[in-house]
Protein backbone atom coordinates (compact mmCIF):
# COMPACT_ATOMS: atom_id res chain seq x y z
CA UNK A 1 0.00 0.00 0.00
CA UNK A 2 0.90 3.15 -1.22
CA UNK A 3 2.70 5.80 1.97
CA UNK A 4 -0.50 8.44 1.87
CA UNK A 5 0.62 12.42 3.14
CA UNK A 6 -2.36 13.87 4.82
CA UNK A 7 -0.52 16.49 5.21
CA UNK A 8 -2.52 18.27 2.48
CA UNK A 9 -2.59 22.34 4.60
CA UNK A 10 1.49 21.96 5.02
CA UNK A 11 1.91 21.01 1.48
CA UNK A 12 -0.33 23.97 0.60
CA UNK A 13 1.53 26.26 2.71
CA UNK A 14 5.06 25.25 1.46
CA UNK A 15 3.44 25.24 -2.40
CA UNK A 16 2.49 29.11 -1.09
CA UNK A 17 6.22 29.68 -0.02
CA UNK A 18 7.45 28.82 -3.04
CA UNK A 19 5.39 29.95 -5.48
CA UNK A 20 6.40 33.30 -3.46
CA UNK A 21 9.82 32.57 -3.92
CA UNK A 22 9.64 32.43 -7.72
CA UNK A 23 7.89 35.59 -7.32
CA UNK A 24 10.70 37.40 -6.02
CA UNK A 25 12.98 36.03 -7.91
CA UNK A 26 11.35 37.41 -10.74
CA UNK A 27 11.57 40.80 -9.10
CA UNK A 28 14.92 40.23 -8.50
CA UNK A 29 15.47 40.12 -12.48
CA UNK A 30 13.32 43.05 -13.01
CA UNK A 31 15.28 45.09 -10.64
CA UNK A 32 18.77 44.02 -11.65
CA UNK A 33 17.88 44.58 -15.42
CA UNK A 34 17.97 48.15 -15.09
CA UNK A 35 15.69 48.35 -17.95
CA UNK A 36 12.85 50.08 -15.55
CA UNK A 37 15.87 51.96 -13.28
CA UNK A 38 13.55 55.31 -13.95
CA UNK A 39 10.77 54.17 -11.92
CA UNK A 40 10.20 55.85 -8.58
CA UNK A 41 9.85 53.34 -5.54
CA UNK A 42 10.65 49.98 -8.00
CA UNK A 43 10.99 47.45 -4.80
CA UNK A 44 8.13 48.95 -3.23
CA UNK A 45 5.73 48.79 -6.30
CA UNK A 46 7.03 45.28 -7.55
CA UNK A 47 5.76 44.37 -3.86
CA UNK A 48 2.31 45.63 -4.30
CA UNK A 49 2.36 44.37 -7.77
CA UNK A 50 3.15 40.83 -6.63
CA UNK A 51 0.31 41.10 -4.11
CA UNK A 52 -2.04 41.95 -6.88
CA UNK A 53 -1.01 39.30 -8.87
CA UNK A 54 -1.37 36.28 -6.21
CA UNK A 55 -4.49 37.66 -5.34
CA UNK A 56 -5.94 37.34 -9.10
CA UNK A 57 -4.19 34.18 -9.47
CA UNK A 58 -6.93 31.85 -7.25
CA UNK A 59 -5.72 28.52 -8.54
CA UNK A 60 -1.83 29.49 -7.85
CA UNK A 61 -0.85 28.19 -11.69
CA UNK A 62 1.56 31.03 -11.92
CA UNK A 63 -0.52 32.87 -15.02
CA UNK A 64 -3.96 34.64 -14.71
CA UNK A 65 -6.22 33.19 -16.71
CA UNK A 66 -9.43 34.00 -18.82
CA UNK A 67 -11.91 33.17 -16.06
CA UNK A 68 -9.29 34.71 -13.38
CA UNK A 69 -9.31 37.80 -14.90
CA UNK A 70 -13.21 37.67 -15.62
CA UNK A 71 -13.45 37.29 -11.75
CA UNK A 72 -10.94 40.41 -11.11
CA UNK A 73 -12.97 42.70 -13.08
CA UNK A 74 -16.28 41.95 -11.92
CA UNK A 75 -14.62 42.13 -8.15
CA UNK A 76 -13.06 45.87 -9.43
CA UNK A 77 -16.56 46.21 -9.99
CA UNK A 78 -15.35 46.48 -14.19
CA UNK A 79 -17.11 43.92 -16.23
CA UNK A 80 -16.34 43.37 -19.56
CA UNK A 81 -17.34 41.01 -22.49
CA UNK A 82 -16.03 37.92 -23.41
CA UNK A 83 -14.38 39.29 -26.54
CA UNK A 84 -12.80 42.25 -24.27
CA UNK A 85 -11.40 39.86 -21.31
CA UNK A 86 -9.76 38.27 -24.69
CA UNK A 87 -8.35 41.07 -26.24
CA UNK A 88 -6.86 42.15 -22.59
CA UNK A 89 -4.90 38.77 -22.35
CA UNK A 90 -3.52 38.95 -26.00
CA UNK A 91 -2.16 42.53 -25.39
CA UNK A 92 -0.18 41.14 -22.60
CA UNK A 93 0.28 37.45 -23.42
CA UNK A 94 3.81 37.30 -24.26
CA UNK A 95 3.80 32.95 -24.85
CA UNK A 96 0.58 32.81 -26.57
CA UNK A 97 -0.96 30.69 -24.09
CA UNK A 98 -4.16 32.97 -23.62
CA UNK A 99 -2.69 33.64 -19.76
CA UNK A 100 -1.35 36.23 -18.28
CA UNK A 101 2.15 35.22 -16.40
CA UNK A 102 4.20 36.96 -13.98
CA UNK A 103 7.20 39.01 -15.97
CA UNK A 104 3.84 39.85 -18.14
CA UNK A 105 2.24 41.42 -15.89
CA UNK A 106 4.89 43.01 -14.49
CA UNK A 107 6.03 44.67 -18.25
CA UNK A 108 2.02 45.40 -18.46
CA UNK A 109 2.13 47.39 -15.34
CA UNK A 110 5.26 48.91 -15.17
CA UNK A 111 5.67 49.57 -19.25
CA UNK A 112 4.53 52.49 -21.09
CA UNK A 113 1.91 50.36 -22.58
CA UNK A 114 -1.82 51.92 -21.72
CA UNK A 115 -2.89 48.63 -21.48
CA UNK A 116 -7.44 48.63 -19.84
CA UNK A 117 -6.29 46.01 -17.64
CA UNK A 118 -3.28 48.17 -16.40
CA UNK A 119 -5.03 51.05 -16.31
CA UNK A 120 -7.99 49.48 -14.11
CA UNK A 121 -5.50 48.06 -11.96
CA UNK A 122 -3.78 51.64 -11.00
CA UNK A 123 -7.68 53.30 -10.63
CA UNK A 124 -8.38 50.33 -8.16
CA UNK A 125 -4.65 50.96 -6.21
CA UNK A 126 -5.34 54.94 -5.88
CA UNK A 127 -9.04 54.24 -4.46
CA UNK A 128 -8.42 51.93 -1.68
CA UNK A 129 -9.85 53.74 1.14
CA UNK A 130 -7.44 55.62 3.04
CA UNK A 131 -7.07 55.67 6.84
CA UNK A 132 -9.49 57.63 8.77
CA UNK A 133 -8.52 60.16 11.62
CA UNK A 134 -8.95 58.94 14.98
CA UNK A 135 -8.89 60.38 18.14
CA UNK A 136 -10.39 63.90 18.82
CA UNK A 137 -10.44 66.59 15.84
CA UNK A 138 -8.06 69.42 16.17
CA UNK A 139 -9.55 72.87 16.88
CA UNK A 140 -10.04 75.33 13.84
CA UNK A 141 -9.58 78.90 13.28
CA UNK A 142 -11.96 80.73 10.93
CA UNK A 143 -8.48 81.28 8.76
CA UNK A 144 -8.42 76.96 8.83
CA UNK A 145 -11.70 77.37 7.46
CA UNK A 146 -11.18 79.78 5.21
CA UNK A 147 -12.97 82.79 6.78
CA UNK A 148 -11.34 86.02 6.85
CA UNK A 149 -11.14 87.30 10.33
CA UNK A 150 -12.94 90.91 8.52
CA UNK A 151 -16.08 88.41 7.25
CA UNK A 152 -16.52 86.92 10.77
CA UNK A 153 -19.06 89.19 11.71
CA UNK A 154 -21.06 88.94 9.09
CA UNK A 155 -21.84 84.65 9.96
CA UNK A 156 -23.43 85.69 13.09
Amino acid sequence: MANKNYQGGKAYGELLKRREKDLDEINQQFLSSGTYDEEENLEERLLQYKAQFIRFDTDGSGDIDFMELKYMLEKLEQPKTHLEIKKMIKNVDSTEKGTINYPDFLIMMLGGKNSVLRMILLFEEKNKEKPKPTGIRKKQSLADLGIRPDMAQHLG
